[in-house]
């Protein structure tokens, strides 16, 4: 029972995105042999995985009486759980096999069963908006088994991990999880837990998405605890849910498994062969590399907590009579088209009309304020404005905090490619456009350009987060991460290079980039350029790709 909306109302806690019922016959296939005893599903919903897994035990020729004690399924919601009791009723499994109950105060008030398979597609909700009584249990029965959740945690990941501290000793866990696992650091600890808990992990992902009505990206995951041969991770990706069929795991048993490395880096690197891995393992550690961090502080943008009246059209700004009182800002990624951001750039954008006018009074007590501010604050405490989280705890809630000019612009969300934008105006951005300030003695021109190498590239992919829209996403700190070519003094135009990203002719700045500063300053080859090139486009075509959705 998946979910991915954090209201905690009976329908998204329900979840309302159910498992296809092809990748629940396809964990079922894979999971269940004639040795199989006992299968938990920890949060079955109304059944699609139990009825999947009567259908291969009746394939296998197990049922009726020898039906019995095969299968339990555990679910918090009475409705649901009565829905799935009648499913299982009606495939000749008795309905005691369904428990209406929360899984953690289940699994810790009745003793820890031992289970050959666990199944199933766990809720997908934040920590924060799971029932209390049962994050806390979930949290503490995570930190008995060695883990440190904290409050960003997903509620999947409890259901996971416990789920898989319940296998015996030759054991398969088959679950559908978020794409999350791969990137996002609340899972750091997860993805070390499963390499060190599982001798093979198996990740089935998709071209295109295959859950109807949401961007949600998931992957199956398929875990064994003990394997003769064929030890560590793969990834198999599917182009869609009709190609499942075609996985043949007696072809392909041991093969394309790649080492697993029992640190908390993302799995994203999975997508890659184990030479690309490697190059990639080994440049970190290359002296000639460094990471942005080393020559940038990046912070986030302007948090207004109200844009709508903190934020000005042109006409605004003129009908207001606040020419005086605001300050430009970049609110958009396609503001910046460039690698610099210029007073043409902002007046263009201003032209557009967009609202790219920041109203900044002077910061003192409302009765001290021009008039004209004070008209249009009165007309914002109007609306409500003065309302919201953000500014009712402020001390004037009509000051924007954190207001200073960076030296350059970092895209927060990616579409095709990460890059730095000089600033050549007195903007600052609001929080969809990260801030950056170089570090003292850097040559800003040289730092935006050798950003755009395919090094830098590959690394961003890793480094980022993607989502279901195909979208990557940095903080802060991941761009301090993304490794980058030691600066150099480049003879290279950096006007051109500025007049090719406008262009979008990224392949040519790659091109002459590469040239003058990996291979010819650097010394890295034609071949290893070539190889990272290819780990940028491979990773980002697939990223891209997850804005088409699965029709089948």
């Amino acid at each position: 029972m998946g979910q991915v909306k954090e209201n905690i109302s009976a329908q998204k806690l329900r979840g309302g995105y159910y498992t296809p019922q092809a990748i629940a016959d396809f964990l079922c296939q894979w999971s269940i042999d004639k040795s199989t005893k006992r299968i938990l599903e920890p949060s079955c919903g109304d059944g699609n995985f139990i009825e999947s897994a009567i259908l291969r035990f009746k394939e296998l020729g197990i049922e009726g009486e020898d039906l019995k004690g095969r299968i339990k399924g555990i679910e918090l919601l009475e409705e649901e759980s009565l829905k799935a009791k009648a499913r299982a009723a009606n495939l000749g499994l008795n309905s005691n096999s369904i428990v209406n109950n929360d899984f953690f105060h289940y699994i810790s008030s009745n003793g820890v069963d031992k289970y050959d398979v666990v199944i199933g597609n766990p809720p997908f909700i934040r920590y924060q908006s799971f029932p209390e009584e049962h994050r806390k249990l979930a949290i503490e029965m995570m930190q008995n088994l060695g883990l440190n959740p904290n409050k960003l945690t997903n509620i999947w990941v409890p259901f996971l991990v416990v789920s898989a501290s319940l296998l015996k000793d030759n054991g398969r866990l088959a679950m559908v999880i978020p794409a999350e696992l791969f990137q996002v650091k609340y899972a750091a600890e997860t993805r070390v837990f499963l390499s060190k808990f599982f001798e093979r992990i198996t990740i089935i992902t998709f071209k295109k998405l295959v859950f109807a009505n949401i961007q949600q990206e998931v992957v199956l995951l398929l875990c064994e605890k003990k394997v003769h041969h064929g030890k560590g991770v793969r990834v198999i990706e599917c182009e869609n849910l009709e190609e499942l069929k075609s996985i043949n795991f007696k072809a392909i048993n041991g093969s394309d498994v790649k080492p697993i490395y029992h640190t908390t880096e993302k799995w994203t690197k999975y997508f890659l062969n184990e030479d690309e891995i490697n190059l990639l393992r080994r440049l970190k550690k290359d002296k000639r590399v460094t990471t942005c961090g080393d020559i940038m502080e990046v912070d986030v943008g302007l948090v207004t907590g109200r844009n709508e009246f903190f934020m000005m059209k042109e006409e605004q700004v003129k009908e207001w009579k606040l020419k005086k009182y605001t300050i430009p800002v970049a609110s958009k990624s396609n503001q910046l088209k460039g690698i610099t951001f210029s007073e043409k750039d902002f007046s263009d954008n201003s032209q557009a009309q967009d609202a790219i006018h920041l109203f900044i009074p002077p910061n003192e007590d409302f009765e001290k304020l021009p008039k004209v501010c004070q008209k249009y604050i009165e007309y914002g405490e109007q609306q409500g404005f003065n309302t919201g989280y953000k500014t009712r705890i402020r001390k004037r809630w009509y000051i924007t905090p954190s207001l200073w000019v960076p030296d350059a612009f970092a895209l927060r969300q990616v579409g095709d490619y990460p890059k730095l934008i000089l600033n050549e105006t007195g903007a600052s951005s609001t929080d969809t456009i990260h801030r950056v300030r170089f570090k003292e003695g850097i040559n800003r021109n040289m730092a935006a350009v050798s950003f755009l190498n395919s090094l830098s590239f590959a690394f961003s992919e890793i480094t980022g987060r993607s989502y279901g829209g195909g979208v990557m996403t940095f903080e802060p700190t991941e761009i301090e991460e993304i490794q980058i070519p030691v600066l150099a003094d480049l003879d290279i135009d950096f006007d051109q290079v500025d007049a090719l990203i406008r262009k979008r002719k990224i392949e040519e700045v790659l091109d002459m980039v590469d040239e003058a500063l990996l291979i010819e300053d650097h010394g890295f080859s034609r071949s290893e350029v070539k190889v990272l090139r290819g780990i940028w486009k491979k990773l980002s075509q697939r990223r891209i790709n997850r804005k088409k959705r699965n029709k089948n």
